[in-house]
């Protein structure tokens, strides 16, 4: 239903959406005493937040022990090695369209509050809900921009002129404290359930998907008590559970399973050809294929999970996670054999170039490996749709998340909110065939985060900083300082806002 207005709605009324974002005033025409045109807002914002840009994601993502930038994007490559770039296109279209759709997630605050001018008892309550919602929508947009920049500006309504004259930038530490104030006024107003049991937008935002980025930020603030608060929440409203198959929570049949918290919903409409809400994920894709439905399109290998990465999960015995997180090619096992103690009689069967849907990765040049949470089965397309990955969800926050870093926010010394850390733990572990642990400890702890998450928003690099693992960092030729935390500002935005090259400066 959500996705049918995105495709449907937004078409007859952008001219509306887009004239108060333009011009920064409510002189479109709008007739806001029509309040059942409220919802318009909403999905306005909805279709904002959710229409990212390929490169958007890797900037966030590509830097880490877990992933390598492949392919030809320098300005990609050079960001995953810590040395970054400020022209690189990708840093410049993220911080330009993360704020543009900020502001319109403003926009669509002030056209609510217009219309509940408008509106009775039943109404007013409807638009605090959409305002709600705006606002984890914006939590989410500047959640990813802090993490990558550290001090970014945090917007308090539609107006650009109040950037006009800025003689400070807010500090990460000030922006996570602002998400978590942000959900604590969002929640009352959400609705309690999980986003797939929403009947009015099936996968819209609730209280839990505002809980879960409550958590998040605390966790970047290492505020560990708050984050036990916030995820036990989670876990005590007895709502949410792990989907059943981990290799198919990526695709076609986990889209707003019970383990979504959010995910940017995209659809082909169940049809061949006209109207798709869609996402580019050729970049995870291998550049060459032989698809088991002939014609599918194939990737651009821009993204590829490491060696290290790899090796790791293999010492483990993790079958599970390891046939679902890499799509394998015969180079990159050629790769692997020959710089670890693997060899072709010692590796597991799923080790193939050819997944269990009958898809082979013929690629011998850009990557050496390609994701497979960002893989798509071509058995799953919707026949007449060729693109790679079309029709595919991306998942922001999942259950399998919340378990951990509640886990993780007890074993820094948070008390216990809800379940106990080896519980939280080994409801992961389960889903994935490992055995139980008893006496979970942090090293363990951060271990199944490694397993559990990668190739997932930069989580596994955001964790090894926050924890200072620096030496986690520093592999296969590069070197990870502290001060490598943050991607450079683009050197548009310096000109634009000098006081941001005094922060790079300084």
């Amino acid at each position: 239903m959500l996705l049918a207005f995105l495709g449907v709605l937004i078409t007859s009324c952008s001219s509306e959406l887009d004239q108060p974002e333009l011009n920064n005033n409510f002189a479109g025409g709008t007739d806001f005493s029509k309040t059942d045109d409220m919802i318009f807002s909403l999905i306005g914002v909805y279709q904002s937040v959710t229409s990212r840009g390929w490169e958007q994601p890797l900037v966030v993502s590509t830097r880490g022990d877990d992933v390598n930038a492949a392919g030809d994007q320098q300005g990609l490559i050079n960001q995953d090695r810590y040395v970054y770039d400020n022209s690189f296109f990708g840093s410049r279209t993220f911080w330009e369209t993360y704020y543009g759709d900020i502001i319109t997630a403003h926009t669509g605050m002030e056209q609510i509050e217009r219309y509940q001018e408008f509106a009775d008892e039943d109404g007013v309550a409807l638009g605090n809900q959409y305002i709600a919602e705006m606002k984890v929508l914006r939590a989410v947009l500047l959640f990813h921009l802090s993490q990558v920049y550290g001090a970014v500006f945090i917007p308090t309504s539609s107006d650009l002129n109040e950037f006009a004259n800025v003689t400070s930038v807010p500090t990460k530490d000030e922006v996570m404290q602002h998400i978590s104030d942000q959900m604590d006024e969002a929640l009352p107003f959400l609705p309690d359930m999980r986003p797939n049991e929403r009947t009015d937008l099936p996968g819209g935002v609730t209280r839990y998907t505002a809980l879960m980025i409550k958590a998040v930020a605390n966790q970047e603030l290492k505020n560990y008590q708050a984050v036990a608060d916030a995820a036990g929440q989670i876990i005590t409203s007895g709502k949410f559970s792990l989907f059943n198959d981990y290799y198919e929570l990526f695709k076609t049949p986990g889209k707003l399973s019970d383990e979504s918290l959010f995910e940017f919903q995209y659809s082909d409409f169940g049809q061949g050809e006209g109207d798709r809400v869609g996402h580019l994920y050729n970049p995870y894709g291998p550049n060459s294929w032989d698809p088991s439905i002939a014609g599918s399109g194939s990737g651009w290998g821009f993204f590829e999970p490491t060696i290290k990465f790899v090796e790791f999960m293999l010492d483990r015995e993790e079958n599970v996670r390891l046939e679902t997180s890499v799509f394998f090619s015969q180079r990159g096992i050629d790769s692997l054999i020959a710089s670890t103690p693997y060899t072709e009689a010692t590796l597991p069967a799923f080790v193939s170039p050819t997944t269990r849907d009958g898809d082979t990765n013929t690629a011998d040049v850009r990557s050496i490996f390609s994701s497979g949470k960002h893989y798509l089965p071509t058995n799953q397309l919707i026949p007449g749709r060729t693109g790679y990955g079309s029709n595919k969800h991306y998942i922001v926050f999942r259950y399998a998340e919340t378990l951990l870093v509640y886990a993780e926010a007890l074993l820094q010394g948070a008390s216990q909110t809800a379940i106990s850390a080896d519980d939280a733990v080994n409801i992961v572990r389960s889903r994935a065939g490992q055995d139980p642990l008893s006496g979970v400890n942090l090293d363990q702890l951060v271990d199944e985060k490694y397993a559990e998450l990668s190739m997932e928003w930069g989580k596994r690099f955001f964790d090894m900083v926050r924890l200072e693992r620096y030496d986690e960092l520093s592999f296969g030729g590069r070197t990870f300082t502290p001060d490598r935390t943050f991607v450079t500002y683009h050197q548009d935005q310096i000109d634009e806002f000098p006081i941001l090259g005094d922060i790079v400066n300084n």
